[in-house]
């Protein structure tokens, strides 16, 4: 039976050769996606890393509003800090879905 410093020895090895497996392996699909993306001229937006705002993710959705002021047509989500005209009763200013 093998000893606790030989099997420790023998670990490190086996993860030296993964990490260079992974390496070689990456580097490879690495070269295989730069070439299609230049085969098929593909921007970063065509594969969904851009926005065209600049920005590396896609910019959320806008979240509807629950509450409108009848007087202004000012509208809240209800989300965040509440406007000075909801006041207490929130339920006379919900929009009807």
């Amino acid at each position: 039976m093998a000893s606790y410093k030989e099997l420790v020895a023998q670990r490190d090895k086996i993860e030296k050769q993964i990490e260079e497996a992974r390496a070689r392996e990456v580097a490879q699909v690495i070269a295989a996606v730069k070439q299609k993306i230049e085969e098929y001229e593909l921007t970063a937006k065509d594969l969904g890393l851009a926005t065209t705002d600049g920005r590396r993710r896609p910019a959320r959705a806008p979240i509807a509003p629950k509450y409108r002021n009848p007087e202004t047509g000012e509208v809240w989500s209800g989300r965040g800090r509440a406007p000075k005209w909801i006041g207490k009763n929130r339920e006379k200013f919900l929009i009807a879905k």
